[in-house]
């Protein structure tokens, strides 16, 4: 494979990824690849490459004579992206100076201002709430383990969005921003710990509100499928 494939399919790749992590393409959503590749404007090949690649990060299901489908949100898989967040962003506390970063505190200070803007965006909000725990991180100089965590909770930032979508604001999370940073800059690094635990764990409540709303955006234990009509639809 040349050069040109390599890099046409990483792009293709990114861009469904991105819309499947952002709900442009929804849970259960069916995916044409004739549809991908005309939207794109490639061919069929790095379409059905990326999706062979999206499949085997949960993130699309293939069911063969039927078709391909954003994945439902599974629990178990956004428990597990949780747990390797919190036990990374909770042990990086233990490596934070006693005198910190002066340009990285700032920083997160206009970060958080940033968060207060009237009016902002959910997309806006989740941009702004990665570069804050991203920065909290680099406090502790172990900034580039946020690539690790990122790559590794695809299935969460899904749950996460829906739960933003479904709350009544971010206010809630901005508030506890400011409480974990304010108990860093205090040196209170129990207390900082304390309140990350909770911050990052409220994504479970949200998912079951959501859950209780909008059922279909949620895996089944019973192992259903799609069924093929005029199109591919979830029963």
């Amino acid at each position: 494979m040349g050069q040109g494939s390599r890099s046409n399919r990483s792009v293709v790749y990114e861009t469904l990824r991105r819309k499947v992590l952002t709900l442009e393409l929804p849970p259960g959503a069916s995916l044409s690849e004739n549809e991908l590749a005309a939207s794109l404007g490639v061919s069929r090949t790095p379409v059905r490459e990326s999706l062979i690649l999206l499949g085997e990060e949960g993130l699309v299901r293939v069911f063969p004579k039927v078709g391909s489908f954003v994945s439902r949100v599974d629990a178990e898989r956004v428990a597990d992206a949780q747990f390797l967040r919190e036990a990374v962003e909770l042990a990086a506390f233990d490596d934070i100076p006693d005198v910190l970063a002066p340009d990285l505190l700032a920083e997160l200070r206009a970060n958080l201002e940033q968060q207060r803007e009237p009016g902002l965006g959910i997309e806006r909000f989740f941009e702004l709430d990665e570069a804050f725990h991203h920065g909290l991180l680099r406090l502790s100089g172990h900034g580039r383990a946020w690539s690790t965590v990122v790559a590794a909770k695809g299935h969460l930032d899904r749950a996460r969005r829906l739960g933003l979508h479904e709350s009544d604001g971010v206010g809630r999370f901005v508030d506890e921003h400011h409480a974990i940073l304010d108990a860093v800059v205090a040196g209170d690094i129990s207390s900082a710990r304390d309140c990350l635990r909770g911050h990052l764990r409220a994504v479970f409540d949200d998912i079951e509100k959501t859950r209780q709303r909008s059922p279909e955006l949620f895996a089944a234990d019973d192992g259903s499928v799609p069924v093929r009509r005029s199109v591919a639809v979830w029963e």
